[in-house]
């Protein structure tokens, strides 16, 4: 079964037992300042699994694209993946653990075609937070699944969540298929991770949520969640033991054989590093990320300039990452619109970024290379200081973690506490109270950020009118003080387009605007003219909110009443925020 098949017949069984289709969300969260990336399907749907009505219904199934960089080191071997798309389906107070696992079974062994004596399957042991789940492997067995085939296991293994710090979470089970080799030991098993068990499927009970404290509290409203690795059960499916191997990476694979004149790059850890940072790019640049150098920018930068490192071990000279690109927009741009929408930026993005990099990596490479030969032969243990790590990194555009890969690569290692001094020494010299890292989000719910979050809208309608309709939100972080709000725009907004821009947002805080929802259908809302914050992140039904004749957006966050209530808007500060995208501080007097 091919990818796109598995990706339709998953969705369509769901559709079948009345789950509605909602489309992908951002990578990029919205309002939830915890985390960088969207990490797995649930995360859009934390406001609904707290017990908010989504407008599509109680029953839901999509296919969510997913970045997760913990793992980014160990890119390059024949499993790890930083993007992927997670196949998921939702019960939001609806049914529980008896149907989730009748569903899940129905699908693996009768759409999939998965012999029941080739799974297994793994419940929660229990433990001071919660205890054993016999539900769940009861319900296994019920469906024939046998005793011996059912294991229990800790938290760290069959527990999910929340995706951030605090939220809905809980125990989970998990599917395995047994694949015909030997055991790795008496002790193999679903937990080992010798290959002989893969996991293919996990079905989350989210009975609690955590709080602040670490303390975990019973949810009102009992939820599902499961997720399915789209590229994993492909390889699967196909008897293949890497995603490498699928048509997903083929293309990818073909096309940098190409450039580089070899002709298995997928058979090299370089290859696989190049294909798999670029795909990932491709994403984030069509959700608007920029390459920079804080949060989703800078891990986007680090993708890019790691994969042009490896490019040049491959014997690869020219720019080639804008053309592996293309390769990814094509493949995915039916199924993610947002991709194929932005090609041309994602191309231009990469010229730049490759250009500005290339010259740098070899000169610094050459810097890299005197600094480790210059360390004695007798020296045991060599470490590279912080302060010759961060000249890397200040000269040479070099990440820490590029820096640290070299190292290892030369046997030597990094002192990154050192590093990470000089670099706050580094921001305290060259920019005197520099704000904290940008976040997106709002930091809470009051009145006050209801009312900030009004006016980013009447902001957003502004400087689309004051600079152009190319104007699109890139980023927000909005407290109960003030808003910051990142759009794309090339150039800086003159101290004249500022006042138009005030002028505009004041006047419609003066007409006392009154502030509406309205809950319609996705093409609906785009045909009045609703503008959406990413093309593919919404579902079939949405929220708008209408702000008297000046401004309509898809939108989720509070908002004030009326913008009479408002008060006076001041623009306080605008800025870059990175390549093609400005910044602009605002406050409410």
């Amino acid at each position: 079964m091919k990818a796109n098949q598995l990706r339709r017949t998953y969705i369509d069984f769901f559709r079948r037992h009345n789950h509605a289709e909602i489309g992908s969300a951002s990578l990029i969260p919205e309002n939830d300042p915890t985390v960088l990336f969207t990490t797995a399907g649930m995360h859009p749907l934390v406001p609904f699994l707290l017990g908010a009505k989504h407008p599509a219904g109680t029953r839901l199934v999509n296919c969510q694209k997913c970045v997760r960089t913990g793992d980014i080191d160990e890119v390059g071997d024949t499993t790890h993946l930083t993007f992927f798309e997670m196949l998921g389906n939702w019960s939001l107070g609806d049914y529980f653990k008896d149907e989730a696992i009748a569903m899940s079974y129905e699908f693996l062994t009768r759409e999939l075609g998965i012999p029941v004596q080739k799974l297994w399957v793994s419940c929660f042991a229990g433990d001071q937070d919660a205890p054993r789940d016999d539900e769940a492997a009861g319900m296994w067995k019920k469906h024939g699944i046998p005793e011996n085939r059912i294991v229990f296991l800790g938290k760290a293994q069959n527990w999910w969540g929340p995706a951030g710090q605090t939220g809905p979470c809980g125990p989970d089970t998990e599917m395995f298929v047994e694949f015909d080799q030997p055991a790795c030991g008496p002790d193999c098993g679903v937990a080992c991770n010798c290959g002989k068990f893969v996991e293919i499927w996990n079905d989350v009970f989210m009975q609690y949520n955590k709080q602040a404290d670490g303390s975990f509290a019973p949810l009102a409203q009992r939820n599902v969640d499961t997720g399915m690795g789209l590229e994993r059960v492909t390889a699967i499916l196909q008897g293949k033991r890497s995603c490498f191997e699928t048509e997903l990476f083929a293309g990818l694979l073909g096309k940098l054989g190409e450039i580089a004149k070899t002709d298995a790059p997928g058979a090299t850890r370089s290859g696989r590093i190049v294909v798999e940072h670029l795909r990932t790019a491709a994403f984030l640049m069509g959700d608007g990320v920029v390459p920079g150098n804080v949060d989703q920018a800078y891990v986007l930068r680090r993708l890019i300039r790691r994969a042009i490192r490896e490019g040049r071990k491959l014997g690869v000279t020219q720019a080639f990452t804008a053309d592996l690109a293309d390769v990814a927009v094509a493949e995915y741009g039916t199924a993610y619109p947002a991709l194929a929408q932005n090609r041309d930026q994602i191309r231009n993005l990469l010229q730049q970024e490759e250009e500005q990099f290339a010259s740098a990596l070899e000169r610094g490479t050459r810097e890299f290379n005197k600094l480790v030969d210059s360390f004695p032969a007798h020296v045991e243990r060599k470490v590279i200081s912080g302060r010759k790590a961060f000249y890397l990194y200040e000269t040479y555009g070099f990440p820490l973690e590029l820096t640290a890969e070299m190292a290892g690569e030369r046997g030597f290692t990094v002192d990154t506490a050192s590093y990470h001094d000089a670099y706050k020494k580094h921001q305290e010299l060259s920019r005197a109270g520099a704000e904290q890292k940008f976040k997106g989000g709002l930091a809470d719910a009051s009145e006050k950020t209801a009312k900030l979050h009004t006016a980013t809208h009447l902001l957003q309608a502004a400087l689309r009118k004051v600079l152009g309709d190319h104007v699109g939100q890139a980023g927000s972080n909005i407290t109960a003080d003030r808003l910051r709000f990142d759009f794309t725009h090339g150039a800086p907004v003159s101290k004249e387009e500022q006042a138009k821009v005030e002028a505009l947002v004041n006047d419609a805080i003066s007409r006392d605007q009154v502030v509406t929802c309205q809950e319609m259908a996705l093409d609906e809302a785009r045909a009045a003219g609703a503008i959406a914050l990413f093309s593919e992140r919404y579902g079939e039904r949405v929220k708008v909110f209408k702000i008297g004749d000046v401004s309509m957006e898809i939108c989720g966050g509070p908002h004030a009443e009326r913008t009479g209530t408002l008060g006076k808007f001041r623009i306080a500060k605008e800025e870059s925020s990175s390549r093609g995208v400005r910044r602009i501080k605002a406050v409410l007097e």
